[in-house]
């Protein structure tokens, strides 16, 4: 079977997915991007194992590229199967259009999304590109109601578990108390308790509300930011248990999951938000907020984490303190465990497969 899949850059979770999912099927992935200057270097560094990867020429204007090559490649390609995942953008829209004019079935996909009023002109813009799929591929039911605002049908939602993880990646049980302290004193951290966040240091993720949060709390919990460098709106909250550490390579970060009590996500916005499933796949309790998807379709409020409101202050202090108070059996962590056992590469290449195999 021939499949064509569209995207805008070879972000390294979708590679993974792309050569996973080229196992199974003659696969072709278009990008419009090999890089985001945001991002770090080590995105870069990508194989098409399994899959032929094509960079669309074209142009850009404000960022956004342009590239209608894409409709030759659809032409010339007799595919099977087309995915649009980058339909919110010019090249995703050209490949829309095209492949209505000639009668082209396709499947629309994203990591997430939230619905906004459907109403204004950019609204109907969305809305004229999103509806008429074959399929949508959907994360969760925030991202069902996202397809529905904009024109998609109950019918033709398709679940599927968006992930970063293989099996592999995934902790079979909780690590011993032994073992994270061993961890801590090979990261030379002496606190008694640690809180963990992962993420660039840009207004949205809402480092500033945690760092406020972390006002509350004695010397013996540490907070600990992942990421890029802080900027002076951040370092004007730094204090001796607050650390922030720069960007951490995939096997090193996984230290600092394991030897954390608990994983905070304060974002003001995230489609979906791989930092949970990784914190998940490493046995921790998860907070997050009530803009983040994956937090909202991962975590049970009470069972392994809380949601709380945006920009709150109060509540997420609460809630940090209850999992450090209360979760002294791991009993939190062993649930996040068991939750995110279904969020793996492998399911979510089965998910697109079955589907790609009906007629």
């Amino acid at each position: 079977m021939k499949v064509l899949f569209t995207t805008n850059i070879p972000s390294p979770y979708r590679v993974d997915f792309f050569n996973e999912l080229g196992k199974y099927c003659d696969l072709t992935v278009t990008f419009t991007d090999k890089f985001y200057a945001e991002r770090d270097k080590s995105w870069k560094d990508f194989k098409f194992d399994n899959f032929k990867g094509i960079f669309l020429k074209g142009y850009s204007i404000k960022n956004l590229r342009i590239c209608s090559e894409i409709k030759k490649i659809i032409k010339v390609g007799n595919f099977d199967k087309i995915i649009i995942s980058d339909f919110n953008f010019p090249t995703g829209m050209i490949a829309i259009n095209y492949m209505r004019r000639k009668k082209i079935a396709y499947y629309l996909e994203s990591d997430g999304g939230f619905a906004k009023s459907g109403k204004g002109f950019k609204e109907k813009i969305k809305r004229h590109f999103i509806k008429g799929a074959n399929g949508y591929f959907s994360t969760a039911k925030e991202h069902d109601k996202y397809y529905l605002t904009y024109g998609a049908t109950e019918d033709k939602l398709i679940r599927y578990p968006f992930t970063s993880l293989k099996e592999e990646n995934i902790e079979k049980s909780i690590i011993t108390s032994k073992d994270k302290l061993a961890l801590r004193d090979k990261l030379g951290i002496k606190e008694d308790k640690v809180v963990l966040t992962v993420g660039q240091f840009i207004h949205r993720k809402g480092f500033d509300v945690l760092l406020k949060a972390s006002k509350n709390f004695n010397s013996g919990v540490g907070f600990y930011f992942i990421g890029g460098e802080p900027t002076e709106e951040y370092l004007q909250y730094k204090a001796d248990n607050v650390h922030f550490i720069g960007f951490k390579k995939k096997v090193d970060l996984k230290e600092y999951y394991l030897m954390a009590d608990v994983f905070v996500l304060p974002t003001r916005e995230d489609i979906w938000g791989l930092v949970i499933n990784e914190a998940m796949a490493n046995g921790l309790p998860i907070i997050t907020t009530d803009k983040c998807i994956a937090g909202l379709e991962l975590v049970k409020n009470g069972e392994n984490g809380y949601i709380v409101p945006v920009d709150n202050v109060e509540e997420l202090t609460k809630a940090i303190n209850s999992v450090l108070v209360n979760n002294k059996n791991n009993k939190m962590g062993e649930l996040s465990l068991k939750y995110i056992k279904g969020y793996t590469i492998e399911k979510m290449v089965r998910t697109h497969v079955d589907i790609m195999e009906k007629p």
